[in-house]
């Protein structure tokens, strides 16, 4: 399974069971290291959890996900922006470890999911999740985290709005890979000028070892803040089953037969990093640049980008470094990010030609949004429904609830005709 054949250095495309020569095939792997990174590394950040557990994670889950897959689908899993919210929100009421079994709880009914697709296809959750019902709900995750960006920003406005400002300017002005670095290249430049202002704590970078573990932590299991993972699961879902249509669509092959086995592959490299205190992982659209850039599918690179990865992680002072970026950098950067995540759940309707004109699909994406994006809280004893719990609900009964009406209706009109 680990083979790739050969082909030469001016190979119109590389597949995935082929390779450029090692020295090639590392710096390909080197970059997407580096297109990973400006993404993978806020989610901990933002979190508080250890940078480096979550890089090391972040490999372990990269090499699990290429074996599950039978080597055929090249991914790199990088920190899903889907549980930022729902972990800050566990940690806030019952510490880091209470968001960590969240995380293994979200991974194992991931694993479920992707089981379940093996056996039956992916038709059923077209049905249960139809475009519309997605959508919305990728949507509300990402405009739920507004006011987190908000609160980073206001904590330095001057190097929010440089990194805010140059990260747009990158995406607008370079095309090709460094376009694809914009986040990375922001964040860089404005931790730089953070820096010069005297902004940025390097206690910690300088008393922090060049070698060493990174910290593990353990999770713990309370029922009151499990529902606020679970609506991250469909965005695991979309943006997983997305991947796998945009490598098949880029390589000309028919993957939809290993879409289970990558559900259950980004299921149990969550179920790893919960288990040692890293992020959830998620397919990455940043990689899936890297590989139309380079026309590149070649599975060794992303062993190397997996192996670069860990060896990093290993490294305590690239951590400090990370989490010694300041708030208004995290605040322009998140901006974005967070808006991207919103912007996500339109693409979905976009894609799938929702029709906004129906009153179902209009009150299925109108409740949920506004749901979410108010952090509408509902307690129940012990369980704690927040805006993202409540918004999820709410799209899965507005659509189906109406659907059945819609249904009833019909029906007692067609009795009433005869």
């Amino acid at each position: 399974m680990l083979s790739w054949k050969p082909v030469p250095a001016d190979a119109a495309v590389v597949a995935p069971d082929e390779r450029l020569s090692w020295p090639r095939t590392i710096g390909i792997g080197a970059q997407h290291v580096v297109a990973m990174f400006g993404a993978t590394f806020l989610v901990p950040v933002l979190t508080g959890f250890p940078p480096s557990t979550t890089l090391l994670f972040s490999g372990i889950g990269t090499i699990a996900f290429l074996l599950i897959t039978g080597n055929r689908l090249p991914s790199y899993l990088g920190s899903s922006f889907a549980v930022i919210a729902p972990v800050i929100a566990a940690v806030g009421s019952h510490g880091t470890g209470s968001a960590l079994g969240g995380l293994v709880v979200l991974g194992v009914v991931l694993i479920a999911i992707g089981a379940v697709v093996s056996l039956v296809g992916t038709h059923w959750i077209d049905v249960i999740l139809p475009p519309v019902v997605t959508g919305a709900i990728v949507a509300l995750i990402g405009f739920n985290l507004a006011p987190a960006a908000k609160a980073n920003f206001e904590k330095g406005p001057v190097v929010g709005l440089v990194t805010l400002v140059l990260l747009v300017a990158i995406l607008a002005f370079f095309r090709g890979l460094i376009g694809r670095l914009a986040i990375f290249l922001a964040v860089v430049i404005g931790y730089l000028l953070a820096l010069a202002m005297g902004d940025v704590d390097t206690a910690a970078i300088s008393s922090a070892a060049w070698i060493g573990l990174p910290d593990f932590a353990t999770p713990t299991f309370h029922l009151s803040v499990l529902p606020l993972f679970l609506p991250a699961v469909i965005a695991l879902v979309a943006e997983n089953i997305g991947h796998v249509k945009s490598v098949a669509q880029m390589t000309g092959r028919d993957l939809d037969p290993i879409t289970g086995r990558a559900l259950m592959a980004d299921g149990l490299a969550t179920v790893f990093a919960g288990a040692g205190g890293g992020s959830a992982t998620t397919t990455y659209a940043e990689n899936i640049g890297v590989m139309a850039a380079t026309r590149v599918y070649s599975t060794a690179a992303y062993w190397i980008a997996a192996a670069v990865a860990v060896v990093l992680s290993l490294c305590p002072k690239v951590g400090a470094v990370i989490s010694a970026i300041p708030p208004g950098v995290l605040g322009g950067a998140t901006v974005v990010l967070y808006g991207l995540v919103g912007i996500l759940g339109v693409r979905i309707w976009l894609t799938n030609h929702v029709d906004f004109s129906r009153p179902v699909n209009q009150m299925t994406a109108a409740i949920p949004l506004i749901i979410g994006i108010a952090d509408f809280t509902w307690r129940i004893g012990d369980l704690t429904f927040t805006g993202i719990s409540l918004g999820s609900i709410a799209a899965l009964g507005v659509y189906h609830g109406m659907r059945l009406l819609t249904a009833a209706r019909d029906a007692a009109g067609r009795g009433a005709s005869e």
